[in-house]
Protein backbone atom coordinates (compact mmCIF):
# COMPACT_ATOMS: atom_id res chain seq x y z
CA UNK A 1 0.00 0.00 0.00
CA UNK A 2 1.23 3.54 -0.70
CA UNK A 3 0.98 6.08 1.94
CA UNK A 4 2.73 9.48 0.02
CA UNK A 5 0.25 11.98 0.24
CA UNK A 6 -1.81 10.15 2.73
CA UNK A 7 -0.62 12.39 5.92
CA UNK A 8 -0.84 15.93 6.37
CA UNK A 9 1.49 18.21 9.23
CA UNK A 10 -0.84 20.81 10.68
CA UNK A 11 1.15 24.38 10.85
CA UNK A 12 -0.52 25.03 13.84
CA UNK A 13 -0.43 21.82 16.38
CA UNK A 14 2.42 20.30 14.03
CA UNK A 15 0.30 17.32 14.90
CA UNK A 16 0.34 14.21 12.27
CA UNK A 17 -3.41 13.42 10.60
CA UNK A 18 -4.65 11.52 8.47
CA UNK A 19 -5.51 13.16 5.25
CA UNK A 20 -9.15 11.81 4.82
CA UNK A 21 -10.12 12.74 8.23
CA UNK A 22 -8.89 16.15 7.64
CA UNK A 23 -11.02 16.21 4.08
CA UNK A 24 -13.93 15.19 6.47
CA UNK A 25 -13.86 17.70 8.89
CA UNK A 26 -13.68 20.33 6.19
CA UNK A 27 -9.98 20.63 6.21
CA UNK A 28 -10.18 21.99 9.63
CA UNK A 29 -7.60 20.16 11.99
CA UNK A 30 -9.39 18.22 14.40
CA UNK A 31 -6.94 18.41 16.98
CA UNK A 32 -6.23 22.02 17.03
CA UNK A 33 -8.83 23.58 14.80
CA UNK A 34 -6.71 25.35 12.43
CA UNK A 35 -8.08 26.22 8.84
CA UNK A 36 -6.21 25.13 6.37
CA UNK A 37 -6.33 26.65 3.08
CA UNK A 38 -9.03 25.62 0.61
CA UNK A 39 -9.90 26.69 -3.39
CA UNK A 40 -12.67 28.33 -4.97
CA UNK A 41 -14.53 25.23 -5.96
CA UNK A 42 -14.39 24.14 -2.37
CA UNK A 43 -15.97 27.30 -1.23
CA UNK A 44 -18.76 27.06 -3.52
CA UNK A 45 -19.74 23.21 -2.46
CA UNK A 46 -19.51 23.99 1.28
CA UNK A 47 -21.70 26.99 0.94
CA UNK A 48 -23.91 26.04 -1.64
CA UNK A 49 -26.96 23.98 -1.51
CA UNK A 50 -26.30 20.06 -2.77
CA UNK A 51 -22.87 21.63 -4.41
CA UNK A 52 -25.10 22.94 -7.46
CA UNK A 53 -24.52 25.98 -9.00
CA UNK A 54 -24.36 27.59 -12.60
CA UNK A 55 -20.81 29.46 -13.42
CA UNK A 56 -21.24 32.55 -15.11
CA UNK A 57 -18.56 34.91 -16.38
CA UNK A 58 -15.63 32.34 -16.79
CA UNK A 59 -14.19 32.90 -19.72
CA UNK A 60 -12.78 36.77 -19.43
CA UNK A 61 -8.73 36.60 -19.60
CA UNK A 62 -6.02 39.21 -19.19
CA UNK A 63 -4.63 40.48 -22.00
CA UNK A 64 -0.91 41.27 -20.44
CA UNK A 65 -1.81 44.91 -20.96
CA UNK A 66 1.50 46.09 -19.86
CA UNK A 67 3.93 42.73 -21.38
CA UNK A 68 5.45 42.31 -17.89
CA UNK A 69 8.54 40.70 -17.42
CA UNK A 70 10.41 40.09 -14.10
CA UNK A 71 11.83 36.73 -13.16
CA UNK A 72 9.50 35.28 -15.82
CA UNK A 73 7.03 36.81 -18.33
CA UNK A 74 3.53 37.79 -16.44
CA UNK A 75 2.08 35.98 -19.78
CA UNK A 76 3.50 32.62 -18.37
CA UNK A 77 2.73 32.80 -15.54
CA UNK A 78 -1.09 33.23 -16.40
CA UNK A 79 -1.25 30.35 -18.74
CA UNK A 80 0.97 27.96 -15.73
CA UNK A 81 -1.91 29.34 -13.26
CA UNK A 82 -4.81 28.39 -15.57
CA UNK A 83 -2.94 25.11 -16.38
CA UNK A 84 -2.88 24.48 -12.70
CA UNK A 85 -5.68 25.69 -11.39
CA UNK A 86 -8.32 25.09 -14.47
CA UNK A 87 -9.21 28.47 -14.30
CA UNK A 88 -9.13 31.47 -16.23
CA UNK A 89 -8.06 34.36 -13.40
CA UNK A 90 -8.14 33.87 -10.11
CA UNK A 91 -12.37 34.22 -9.11
CA UNK A 92 -14.89 32.20 -9.90
CA UNK A 93 -18.83 33.74 -10.23
CA UNK A 94 -21.37 31.28 -9.06
CA UNK A 95 -25.96 31.43 -9.14
CA UNK A 96 -26.95 28.92 -6.57
CA UNK A 97 -28.93 28.57 -3.24
CA UNK A 98 -27.78 28.53 -0.31
CA UNK A 99 -30.38 27.16 2.32
CA UNK A 100 -33.08 27.02 -0.57
CA UNK A 101 -32.16 31.88 -1.02
CA UNK A 102 -31.41 32.55 -4.19
CA UNK A 103 -27.67 33.83 -4.50
CA UNK A 104 -24.73 35.46 -6.27
CA UNK A 105 -21.23 34.09 -5.04
CA UNK A 106 -17.57 34.81 -5.71
CA UNK A 107 -15.07 32.73 -4.44
CA UNK A 108 -11.58 34.26 -4.90
CA UNK A 109 -8.89 31.46 -5.82
CA UNK A 110 -5.29 31.98 -4.02
CA UNK A 111 -3.43 29.22 -6.07
CA UNK A 112 -3.99 31.45 -9.07
CA UNK A 113 -1.21 34.14 -8.60
CA UNK A 114 -2.13 34.47 -4.76
CA UNK A 115 -5.36 35.79 -5.63
CA UNK A 116 -3.82 38.49 -6.75
CA UNK A 117 -6.65 41.13 -8.58
CA UNK A 118 -5.95 42.72 -11.76
CA UNK A 119 -8.41 43.45 -14.10
CA UNK A 120 -10.14 40.54 -14.85
CA UNK A 121 -10.80 39.59 -11.21
CA UNK A 122 -11.84 43.25 -11.15
CA UNK A 123 -14.26 42.95 -13.83
CA UNK A 124 -15.69 39.70 -12.76
CA UNK A 125 -16.46 40.35 -9.62
CA UNK A 126 -18.10 43.62 -10.69
CA UNK A 127 -20.43 41.58 -13.22
CA UNK A 128 -21.51 39.66 -10.06
CA UNK A 129 -22.10 42.39 -8.12
CA UNK A 130 -24.37 43.72 -11.07
CA UNK A 131 -25.87 40.82 -11.42
CA UNK A 132 -27.14 41.00 -7.65
CA UNK A 133 -28.23 44.39 -8.34
CA UNK A 134 -30.52 43.40 -11.48
CA UNK A 135 -31.79 40.65 -9.78
CA UNK A 136 -32.08 41.70 -6.21
CA UNK A 137 -30.77 38.13 -4.69
CA UNK A 138 -27.95 38.75 -2.08
CA UNK A 139 -24.14 39.10 -2.50
CA UNK A 140 -21.83 36.42 -1.06
CA UNK A 141 -18.02 37.57 -1.74
CA UNK A 142 -15.17 34.92 -0.34
CA UNK A 143 -11.67 36.40 -0.54
CA UNK A 144 -8.34 34.71 -0.41
CA UNK A 145 -5.98 37.24 -2.39
CA UNK A 146 -2.47 38.80 -1.91
CA UNK A 147 -4.15 42.16 -3.12
CA UNK A 148 -3.49 43.91 -6.28
CA UNK A 149 -1.82 42.26 -9.15
CA UNK A 150 1.60 44.12 -9.80
CA UNK A 151 2.14 42.55 -13.30
CA UNK A 152 -0.88 44.95 -14.17
CA UNK A 153 0.23 48.03 -12.36
CA UNK A 154 -2.17 51.00 -12.14
CA UNK A 155 -4.72 48.78 -14.07
CA UNK A 156 -4.73 46.32 -11.08
CA UNK A 157 -5.60 49.90 -8.35
CA UNK A 158 -8.23 51.08 -10.56
CA UNK A 159 -10.29 47.74 -10.01
CA UNK A 160 -10.51 48.88 -6.40
CA UNK A 161 -13.11 51.97 -7.01
CA UNK A 162 -14.59 50.72 -9.94
CA UNK A 163 -15.63 47.61 -7.35
CA UNK A 164 -16.12 49.71 -4.45
CA UNK A 165 -18.59 52.08 -6.98
CA UNK A 166 -20.59 49.09 -7.84
CA UNK A 167 -20.98 48.55 -4.06
CA UNK A 168 -22.30 51.42 -3.48
CA UNK A 169 -24.90 50.80 -5.77
CA UNK A 170 -25.59 47.64 -4.61
CA UNK A 171 -26.09 49.30 -1.30
CA UNK A 172 -28.35 52.07 -2.41
CA UNK A 173 -30.63 49.34 -3.85
CA UNK A 174 -30.59 47.45 -0.49
CA UNK A 175 -29.34 44.24 -1.34
CA UNK A 176 -27.00 42.32 1.40
CA UNK A 177 -23.73 42.19 0.96
CA UNK A 178 -21.46 39.59 2.85
CA UNK A 179 -18.09 39.53 2.64
CA UNK A 180 -16.09 36.38 3.79
CA UNK A 181 -12.60 36.77 4.46
CA UNK A 182 -10.30 33.93 4.67
CA UNK A 183 -6.32 33.03 5.03
CA UNK A 184 -5.26 35.32 3.38
CA UNK A 185 -6.90 38.57 2.88
CA UNK A 186 -4.66 41.63 2.17
CA UNK A 187 -3.95 44.48 0.03
CA UNK A 188 -5.90 46.25 -2.41
CA UNK A 189 -8.87 43.33 -1.37
CA UNK A 190 -9.05 44.40 1.91
CA UNK A 191 -8.51 48.20 1.55
CA UNK A 192 -11.96 47.64 -0.80
CA UNK A 193 -14.35 44.79 -1.35
CA UNK A 194 -13.69 43.19 1.30
CA UNK A 195 -14.49 45.48 4.27
CA UNK A 196 -17.25 46.82 2.67
CA UNK A 197 -19.75 44.12 3.36
CA UNK A 198 -23.13 44.95 5.37
CA UNK A 199 -22.07 41.98 7.44
CA UNK A 200 -17.91 41.52 7.70
CA UNK A 201 -17.25 37.60 8.48
CA UNK A 202 -14.06 36.02 8.65
CA UNK A 203 -12.81 32.46 9.10
CA UNK A 204 -10.66 31.73 12.88
CA UNK A 205 -6.72 32.38 12.84
CA UNK A 206 -7.03 34.09 9.11
CA UNK A 207 -4.64 36.77 8.12
CA UNK A 208 -6.18 40.24 6.91
CA UNK A 209 -4.45 43.36 6.83
CA UNK A 210 -3.24 45.78 3.92
CA UNK A 211 0.69 45.89 4.51
CA UNK A 212 2.23 42.51 5.91
CA UNK A 213 3.30 42.44 9.21
CA UNK A 214 7.01 42.94 8.72
CA UNK A 215 6.40 45.50 6.34
CA UNK A 216 4.82 47.31 9.45
CA UNK A 217 7.47 46.39 11.40
CA UNK A 218 10.43 48.12 9.25
CA UNK A 219 8.47 50.98 9.06
CA UNK A 220 7.88 52.18 12.30
CA UNK A 221 10.59 49.95 14.32
CA UNK A 222 8.40 48.70 16.45
CA UNK A 223 7.40 44.85 17.63
CA UNK A 224 3.54 44.35 16.80
CA UNK A 225 1.44 42.59 19.30
CA UNK A 226 0.88 38.99 19.06
CA UNK A 227 -2.03 37.79 16.59
CA UNK A 228 -1.42 41.27 15.28
CA UNK A 229 -3.72 40.92 11.64
CA UNK A 230 -5.18 37.68 12.65
CA UNK A 231 -8.94 37.63 12.31
CA UNK A 232 -9.52 37.41 16.17
CA UNK A 233 -7.28 40.49 16.70
CA UNK A 234 -9.40 42.75 14.36
CA UNK A 235 -12.66 41.45 15.64
CA UNK A 236 -11.69 42.55 19.25
CA UNK A 237 -10.43 45.89 17.36
CA UNK A 238 -13.94 46.81 15.94
CA UNK A 239 -12.43 45.80 12.36
CA UNK A 240 -14.39 42.80 11.79
CA UNK A 241 -18.60 41.69 12.86
CA UNK A 242 -17.36 37.75 13.74
CA UNK A 243 -15.06 35.40 13.35
CA UNK A 244 -17.18 31.89 12.07
CA UNK A 245 -15.62 28.76 12.47
CA UNK A 246 -15.95 26.86 9.05
CA UNK A 247 -18.40 24.08 10.16
CA UNK A 248 -20.83 26.98 11.05
CA UNK A 249 -20.53 29.59 8.30
CA UNK A 250 -23.35 28.52 6.22
CA UNK A 251 -26.29 28.40 9.02
CA UNK A 252 -24.52 32.05 10.22
CA UNK A 253 -24.87 32.81 6.85
CA UNK A 254 -28.18 31.83 5.98
CA UNK A 255 -29.79 33.62 9.87
CA UNK A 256 -28.09 36.89 8.75
CA UNK A 257 -29.66 36.86 5.04
CA UNK A 258 -33.08 35.97 6.73
CA UNK A 259 -32.54 39.08 9.51
CA UNK A 260 -31.26 41.44 6.20
CA UNK A 261 -34.29 40.89 3.53
CA UNK A 262 -36.57 40.68 6.61
CA UNK A 263 -35.08 44.40 7.54
CA UNK A 264 -34.78 45.63 3.83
Amino acid sequence: MRTEGLWVKCDGCRQIIWKKDLEDNLNVCPKCDKHFRIDARSRLAQLLDDNQYEVFDANLVSTDPLKFVDLKAYSSRLKQAAQDTGLTDAVINAEGKLNGRSVVMSAMEYAFIGGSMGAVVGEVITRAIEKSADTKRPLVIISASGGARMMEGVISLMQLAKISAALARLDELKVPYISILTDPTTGGVTASFAMLGDLNIAEPGALIGFAGPRVIEQTIRQKLPQGFQRSEFLLEHGMLDAVVHRRDLKPYIARALDFMVQAA
